[in-house]
């Protein structure tokens, strides 16, 4: 929306000729910034509440630098960029202020925003090989501005790991549990917390594990109540409806 259209808007609002109520709608269905090769959905944090998030994997190192850019000077604070590569972050940071997680493969360009809410996320891990896809949940749940614990390599093979960290589990708000090879920690999760745990199925394994298609069957079939499942390696989708949870009544 142009500054002049944006005048008019609040006008009729200040003379009651459009109800606050219409002038939100007409803003939630703006118009995107077509830059060509992206259209950028600028007032997605409107109607969504959160802002839109860049898929890095696919884009040359030049499009996520443009589509950071376009974000930032329309007025995005946080742009959080996925499966992004060393590559790609190199150039990014030349142009723009930046931080890159190389672990989880995550980019912040703009600020990172300090927690806003007090309840816990918790991103626990069956073992230190599935930490690249537990940083891209916990990652996203930062840029989201949530506090995060993390609780690395407690998986079922060293059960007294996990519960040592009992405490962290019994008062989080929502748990995300990321397992490769049998998938078996969020059912273990499932049966000692009070909390939605969204589960997360990971490609590390042996052969039988089929590329983490035997750690989501798991999680599927799992017999512990208020476990939910996301897509394998899918840390963002996990980090992203943890948030979710995370501020229902907050």
């Amino acid at each position: 929306m142009e500054q002049k259209e944006l005048k008019t808007l609040l006008e009729q609002i200040a003379n009651g000729k459009i109800s606050v109520e219409n002038a939100i709608l007409k803003f939630k269905s703006e118009p995107f910034e077509d830059l060509g090769f992206a259209k950028i959905d600028h007032h997605r944090s409107i109607r969504q509440g959160v802002a839109e998030v860049i898929y890095g994997a696919g884009k040359t190192p030049e499009q996520i630098v443009h589509i950071a850019d376009s974000m930032l000077a329309n007025g995005q604070k946080t742009v959080l960029i996925t499966r992004m590569s060393d590559k790609a972050a190199e150039l990014v940071k030349k142009f723009l202020p930046f931080q890159y997680y190389e672990i989880g493969h995550i980019g912040i360009a703009g600020e990172m925003p300090k927690p806003d809410i007090e309840t816990n996320i918790v991103v626990a891990t069956g073992g230190t090989s599935d930490m690249p896809i537990a940083e891209e949940a916990a990652l996203t749940a930062e840029a989201l501005g949530n506090k995060v614990i993390r609780l690395y390599d407690v998986g079922v093979a060293g059960i007294h790991r996990l519960l040592a960290h009992s405490e962290a589990i019994m008062t989080a708000k929502v748990i995300v549990a990321v397992a490769g090879m049998e998938g078996a920690l969020a059912s273990v999760i499932g049966g000692l917390a009070d909390c939605p745990v969204i589960a997360v199925p990971t490609r590390v394994g042996y052969g039988a594990s089929f590329s983490g298609l035997s750690a989501l069957l798991s999680m599927l079939n799992s017999c512990a109540s208020g476990v939910s499942v996301v897509n394998i390696d899918n840390g963002f989708g996990a980090g992203y409806l943890a948030s979710m949870i995370n501020r229902i009544g907050g």
